[in-house]
């Protein structure tokens, strides 16, 4: 029986993705390379410093480490720079109203995102009352396809892994689920989002019971 639902943030909640590409590209720019949108689609779910390696990878940079930090921590001031501009306006199709579903029953709702700017985020759109517990960046040590964050995120909640239901994005986080022992509710494309359980374009209509009956 499912007792919790654990909510990937970007490209479930809200779509920062385009604010995360943006800051990265900034980024390459100045090294002297350039990354396309269709590149950033593989930095979808994993760690801030997951997602540098793969960029200076790509353009054949080698950097120490403390210029790496550097780098890092000035993406991400770009990026917040970006997100304090959002507001309620961004939360993605579907999602205020079938949070309302959500608490019509006993489930409980927990984040499981590997951004450390989560709960900016949620303060900045106004959900963040909406979660009973939290797990983001600042909890975890392993990006997605680990499953620490929904392990976390189970143990928070007080529920077993096979009483928790993952909402993801990512081909990472669904691993991740899987990972965790948790079925998976993809919201994208069906032909990507291979191994999610059921999969919906984003969660506008859709009901809590026909979810529960599908997985």
């Amino acid at each position: 029986m499912i007792k919790g639902f654990l909510f990937d943030l970007d490209g479930v909640i809200v779509e920062t993705a385009i604010f995360h590409y943006q800051a990265w590209r900034r980024m390459a720019n100045e090294l002297g390379f350039d990354i396309s949108e269709e590149f950033n689609e593989k930095l979808k779910g994993i760690s801030r410093t997951e997602s540098l390696e793969i960029i200076l990878m790509h353009g054949g940079v080698e950097l120490s480490e403390e210029k790496k930090v550097e780098l890092a921590t000035k993406k991400n001031e770009w990026y917040l720079e970006l997100v304090s501009q959002m507001t309620e306006k961004d939360i993605l199709e579907g999602i205020p109203e079938f949070f309302e579903q959500i608490k019509q029953t006993d489930i409980k709702i927990g984040l499981g995102s590997v951004s450390k700017n989560a709960k900016m985020i949620l303060e900045r759109v106004g959900l963040i009352d909406q979660f009973d517990i939290i797990i983001d960046g600042t909890k975890i040590t392993k990006g997605k396809p680990d499953p620490e964050v929904f392990l976390k995120g189970a143990e928070e909640l007080r529920f077993r892994t096979n009483e928790c239901l993952v909402f993801e994005d990512a081909v990472a986080g669904i691993q991740a689920a899987k990972n965790a022992g948790m079925k998976a509710v993809g919201i994208g494309k069906p032909e990507i989002l291979t191994q999610a359980d059921v999969v919906y374009p984003n969660l506008e209509g859709v009901k809590i019971e026909e979810i529960l009956n599908t997985i």
